[in-house]
């Protein structure tokens, strides 16, 4: 593959910083005297427009002047001279620049203007911009480091990319004192053109990055930072702490009440859960969470043992625990006998043990390999308390014996100071787990947790249609463009209920009434008791009008109630606005518990999914979760488990459960309803009736806006569904059948099988090695896509075995969004049938669903099969611009 386009930034063969100085505190100073002394290998050159020298190397009047065209510039110089050295750095074909002046502020309107010229000019110019940042970056990893910070810079597996410098300078401090390193440091700033997901892009395929740390002010381009976030987060853990967590409060004033209820907060928490990353609060939750995520530790639940030998700090931590939901369980009978029968009588034998203040490290010993191996048990933390009698050097030995032993985490927390102080820094040494205060730990076992939790989320892939009964989407559809078309962008209760309807969501009977006679008319023949409501223009809360009258049981109140509602109507809304009043039967039923489900459009992340408890109050309970689609089942239970009212969906008193898959099927098909049509901006089921026989949406509203009808399919989603439109039932030249379809997630055992039944040969004309599996992290990416972006169309058969995949053909899209890099691998005892071409068609087809015009890609020079088949596609064959061993292919779609 083409090196990323990133590359000139992050690993640069040459560097030109303006502004490089041996004034004292000058950023040029500090950033150059920084790169000198990180061991950068390759060509440096210093510009200043004053100085022949600076640190004993030549220096170069202006940029012009430097006998090269450099790879990356790192300016330094005053704001002002900005707008000039971009112009001149683009004339000279430079591609990339990091600005690091440090008197710009960013927040006015006279900064924003300068980098409106600024950006002007670096787009006219192809070139790629940092900043404007006071730190700068630091690829420690290749010994570039162009930060303006002091201190030391140790090298390591982690990436950290952050918005802000300061906190910056704070975790790169705290890194020092713990021995943490780094294999690169990103400093954004304004990020007027290179935003988060950019680098996150660069760090997914970076080897020299294990895990990366995120600190968050806010998004430019959500979408862009999913598909990276998302891609990064299937073989690499990621971090990230968020500021802003609250929103101001003119944000309330929402139409719907999942869009007052809804904070962006609320929606960026749902984003990182799907993403599979873990969500930190606090920069010391960052410290101690990045300490762990980092190495080996993992957790497959939220179910913490504790064992101490002081219960007062045990106890600290059931606290913390509780506080958390992280669960305490009780031990298995088999494991409370064990410690019965090896413990002291005065020992607790249950969760939290306590082994008591003389146990020694032997009792510490087989008391947690006993817990450890417990089937109720997650993972252990072990809290020691320096009592007299007891070793803490030799505890912490035989702890660290005992978690070579175990694949569940064991987390230690020594309390005391200098008594504990070398068992610690043993700890620490071995790589275990090790904290000063037992809440700590339980924070970073939730964590852990947490983010293994959320490495589920991140392995859904739901299609955007379930397989079941199809919607009606011409009747939905017309419905919603007839109220456009009318210059509305509210549908009105029928009309609402009329698209629910189309998507097979239950909705209850509901009559339109032009007069109190029609009222009674419709009462007539439904059946009493009746609600009767208000139908007016722009109105969606009734009850704040006084607009819904309930369980009218005769004739004579309907007509009272109905000519008392339309006179209230008419005199405060005018008799324009009105249009009448509907009818509907009361749903009274017993056991029915009201329920609320919603839709927001995010100025960000698109369309969210809400959920939680229902009826007029709801405002008043705040009780909502929410997550972005498509859903599936798991993630529609999910959804429902996280708001306080899914204990009142159980049996509870004399009621029973309710039918909770009815309660699924209704947010499944609002997930179909917000992946299929664009145009809704806003909508809300409040009430949903649910009982123990299923659903009934009671009242709803709708809000539409029209899109851009050359607006790309799912477009206006932050997560693509599994673009299952793709798949075909087709068939080989023999005659047997084939289905062609994108790859998912699941398919990582049949690629497995896939690739290890390749020759030699064909391994390495594939993958240019001989590698008889695929790494983990190769695999992750293989499997794991981001359909709004990437595709793999696998060729699979049913064999005797079962389904079993016999050619792959796959590909991304570069960072022009017009073009795409290919690759496709078939089995070699399926070669010759026909396989390759139809694999390809579909490759284009897909390229072409996605807005792709240009299709290239890599062959070896000695493939002389592949490159005769590329002719026969259409393909151009061309010398690659690196590599004589290679040609490079390209195709116009």
């Amino acid at each position: 593959m083409k090196p990323h386009y990133l590359s000139p930034l992050f690993d640069p063969r040459s560097i030109a910083v303006i502004g490089a100085s041996e004034t004292p505190g000058a950023v040029g100073t500090t950033v150059f005297a920084n790169v000198l002394e990180g061991g950068y290998s390759g060509k440096l050159f210093p510009v200043n427009l004053h100085r022949e020298q600076v640190l004993d190397i030549a220096a170069f009047k202006s940029i012009a002047k430097v006998p090269m065209v450099v790879d990356l510039v790192i300016i330094t110089t005053p704001a002002k001279t900005l707008p000039d050295l971009i112009e001149e750095c683009g004339k000279k074909g430079i591609k990339a620049a990091v600005i690091m002046s440090c008197d710009f502020v960013g927040t006015d309107k006279k900064s924003q203007l300068l980098l409106d010229k600024i950006m002007e000019r670096a787009r006219h110019y192809g070139l790629r911009i940092i900043g404007p940042t006071v730190f700068g970056l630091c690829r420690v990893s290749s010994k570039l480091m162009a930060g303006n910070y002091q201190g030391k810079l140790k090298n390591g597996s982690m990436a950290l990319v952050s918005q802000s410098s300061s906190i910056t300078s704070a975790i790169l401090d705290w890194a020092e004192s713990h021995d943490v390193g780094f294999s690169s440091v990103v400093s954004l700033g304004s990020a007027v053109d290179v935003d988060v997901g950019e680098v996150l892009d660069y760090l997914v395929a970076d080897p020299k990055t294990q895990s990366i740390l995120l600190y968050i002010e806010d998004l430019q381009e959500a979408r862009t930072f999913m598909s990276a976030v998302r891609a990064a987060a299937r073989s690499k853990p990621v971090m990230a702490l968020k500021v802003g967590r609250y929103n101001d409060a003119s944000a309330a004033h929402g139409r719907t009440h999942s869009e007052r209820l809804i904070g962006r907060d609320d929606v960026f928490d749902a984003a990182l859960k799907r993403a599979g990353v873990l969500r930190l609060r606090s920069i010391n939750q960052l410290f101690t969470a990045a300490k762990v995520l980092n190495g080996t530790f993992k957790t497959k639940g939220r179910r913490l043992a504790i064992v101490t030998n002081g219960i007062g700090a045990g106890m600290m931590a059931v606290d913390r625990a509780r506080d958390l939901h992280v669960e305490l369980p009780e031990l298995t009978a088999s494991t409370v006998a064990w410690l019965a029968k090896n413990l002291p009588a005065q020992a607790r034998r249950n969760n939290p043990v306590d082994i008591l203040g003389d146990a020694s490290p032997e009792r510490f010993k087989l008391v947690v390999e006993a817990v450890l191996a417990d089937a109720n048990i997650d993972g252990v933390l072990v809290v020691f308390t320096p009592q007299a009698g007891t070793d803490h050097l030799r505890t912490a030995e035989a702890m660290i014996a005992l978690k070579k032993t175990s694949d569940k985490p064991l987390l230690m927390a020594w309390i005391g100071g200098k008594k504990v102080d070398a068992s610690r820094k043993l700890l620490n040494k071995a790589g275990c787990a090790s904290f000063s205060a037992p809440e700590h730990a339980v924070e970073v076992f939730y964590s852990l947790a947490a983010w293994q939790h959320n490495q589920q989320l991140l392995l859904q892939t739901p299609a955007p249609l379930g397989e079941w009964i199809a919607p009606d989407m011409e009747t939905a559809r017309m419905v919603i463009d007839n109220a456009l078309a009318s210059g509305r962008s509210m549908l009105d209760e029928i009309e609402s209920k009329a698209v629910l309807r189309a998507f097979h969501i239950p909705v209850a009977l509901t009559v339109r009434a032009n007069s109190a006679d029609d009222a009674v008319n419709a009462a007539m023949g439904m059946g009493l008791p009746v609600v009767l409501k208000i139908d007016a223009i722009d109105v969606m809360h009734k009850t704040d009008i006084d607009g819904v009258v309930l369980n009218l049981n005769s004739l004579i109140s309907v007509a009272t109630e109905a000519n008392k509602m339309l006179g209230r109507a008419h005199d405060s809304l005018g008799v324009e606005r009105v249009r009448g009043l509907t009818v509907q039967p009361m749903h009274g039923k017993k056991n029915a518990r009201e329920l609320m489900v919603g839709v927001v459009n995010d100025s960000a992340f698109g369309p969210v999914i809400s959920f939680g408890a229902g009826g007029i109050a709801v405002e008043v309970f705040n009780d909502i979760a929410v997550s972005l689609p498509p859903l599936n089942g798991y993630l529609a239970e999910h959804l429902i488990r996280r708001t306080r009212i899914k204990k009142m969906l159980e049996p509870f008193r004399n009621q029973p459960a309710v039918n909770i898959e009815a309660v699924k099927n209704v947010l499944l098909r609002v997930s179909e309803m917000v992946c299929e049509l664009p145009q809704i901006q806003q909508l809300d089921i409040n009430p949903l009736i649910s009982d123990e026989n299923g659903v009934i949406a009671v009242d709803a509203s709708i809000i539409v806006a029209a899109v851009d009808p050359k607006a790309r399919r799912y477009a206006h989603m932050a997560i693509h569904p599994y673009p299952s439109h793709l798949m075909q039932l087709t068939q080989l030249k023999t005659g047997m059948p084939m289905i062609l379809r994108p790859i998912r997630p699941e398919d990582a055992e049949l690629l497995i099988q896939f690739v290890s039944r390749l020759s030699d040969e064909t391994r390495y004309n594939r993958y240019m090695s001989v590698l008889k599996s695929l790494p983990q992290s190769l695999l992750a990416r293989f499997t794991h896509l981001d359909y709004a972006r990437e595709m793999a169309i696998a060729a699979t058969v049913q064999a005797g075995q079962g389904e079993q995949i016999i050619g792959v053909a796959r590909f991304t899209a570069n960072p022009d969004k017009d073009s795409c890099e290919f690759a496709v691998v078939i089995d070699d005892a399926w070669q010759g049938k026909g396989l390759g071409n139809r694999l390809m068609e579909a490759l284009f087809t897909a390229a072409r669903d996605m807005g792709i015009s240009v299709i290239e890609g890599e062959v070896l020079s000695s493939n002389k099969t592949m490159l005769a088949f590329m002719k026969y596609l259409g393909f151009t064959i061309q010398t690659h611009p690196e590599d004589n061993g290679l040609k490079w292919v390209v195709k116009t779609l």
